[in-house]
């Protein structure tokens, strides 16, 4: 885009020095050629004044073309950005959405469900291998940098956790109550960053958490009872004690992440670039200890076409996000962001069993209400802040 405004610029520049030059070897001439022909001298002179107003005219109709391509070329690029941060913004949603209703349905097979670290390493090589091309020259999205093994090591534990703890959160408890949990992340990082580095949060957004931890309690409390119809889904004690496992887990790991951006001088895409390795290659000390496997040839195929699907759903969310942080701003980011709770949770409900009566459906709503103000809040302070 800088090379598309450049140019005109040049172009017009030259065409104003060559027009100016040429202007004034014609009046010399005139001049030398009528040294003593005073009418001649006054033809000449006016012939000069018609060429140079002819030549003013044609060179403001140039500019007047080249700012009017200008303004197009920049109106078009506008608009592709735009169609292009709407695509990745697709992509990103269906992809959350996709990955979270996929793996629930690998994790429903008894024989998966006990697979968890192995099944996380392979989403750390999906990942990994994602960055790997993009970092190649052909592509340049950005530039790997290069961490040492002590710098990364507890950042890529605390990574493995954040996966892994969520995955059988996910695995032992129903979609909604999954994704609802998931909204304490926000005041649990809040509380880390106070304890850790002093940062306050605005008064009136620490109020509006308030309602946000009360509706999770209420969702844990009705979603975790037992249910009468057996079709009902619902969220079992361990459900509960991994989900929170888990916030406790990636809370820290977004508060590190933050710290660690700051501390090597290093972009999100090249901290996660050396994380994911070292995160896999740690997992693979732990799997067999860990983890049950299942008789591989047991598998059916299905179950084969969802792991790949959920790798590959891993690889887009991480790829959109890259593009939607870079064409996007925080309002946006955060719309989106709420707009994937509000469809993972409706469709979690939609395919829970559960009526509509159910009590657990007025947490959720006071949940998503408090954690919504709570954005609207801090997105305002953070207007105010830049004025």
């Amino acid at each position: 885009m800088a090379s598309l405004n450049i140019r005109p610029r040049r172009l017009s520049s030259a065409a104003s020095s060559s027009t100016e030059i040429q202007a004034e070897r014609d009046r010399s001439s005139s001049f030398d050629s009528t040294d003593n022909d005073r009418n001649s001298q006054h033809t000449a002179v006016d012939e000069g004044n018609v060429k140079d107003t002819e030549e003013g005219q044609g060179q403001g109709l140039l500019e007047k073309e080249i700012g009017s391509q200008t303004s197009r070329d920049s109106s078009s690029n506008n608009n592709s950005s735009f169609a292009w941060a709407v695509f990745w913004i697709v992509v990103n949603t269906l992809a959350t959405i996709g990955i979270v209703f996929t793996n629930k349905a690998i994790f429903s097979d008894p024989s998966l469900k006990l697979a968890q670290l192995t099944f996380a390493a392979f989403h750390f090589f999906m990942t990994w291998l994602l960055l790997f091309t993009l970092s190649r020259p052909r592509f340049a999205y950005f530039t790997p940098r290069r961490v040492s093994l002590q710098d990364i090591i507890p950042l890529s534990v605390a990574m493995s956790l954040n996966v892994i703890l969520p995955n059988l959160s996910l695995a032992f408890s129903s979609v909604t109550f999954y994704q609802v949990a998931r909204i304490l992340l926000t005041p649990t990082v809040a509380a880390m960053d106070f304890v850790l580095y002093k940062s306050i949060l605005p008064l009136n957004a620490i109020m509006a958490l308030v309602p946000a931890c009360l509706g999770v309690g209420m969702v844990s409390y009705y979603d975790s009872l037992p249910a009468d119809d057996a079709n009902v889904k619902t969220t079992s004690s361990l459900g509960v004690v991994f989900a929170f496992s888990g916030i406790f887990a990636s809370s820290l790991y977004t508060v590190w992440i933050k710290s660690y951006q700051r501390k090597l001088q290093v972009s999100s895409m090249q901290l996660l670039f050396n994380q994911t390795p070292v995160s896999a290659f740690l997992l693979l000390y732990v799997i067999p200890f860990a983890d049950t496997f299942p008789t591989w040839t047991e598998v059916p195929f299905v179950r084969w076409m969802m792991i790949l699907m959920s790798g590959v759903f891993a690889a887009l969310i991480n790829l959109s996000q890259f593009f939607i942080v870079g064409q996007t701003g925080p309002v946006s980011s955060t719309v989106v962001g709420h707009l994937k709770t509000c469809l993972i949770v409706a469709l979690g409900w939609a395919t829970s069993g559960r009526s509509v009566g159910d009590k657990s459906i007025i947490g959720v709503f006071i949940a998503m209400a408090g954690i919504i103000t709570y954005s609207i809040l801090m997105l305002r302070h953070a207007t105010r802040s830049c004025k």
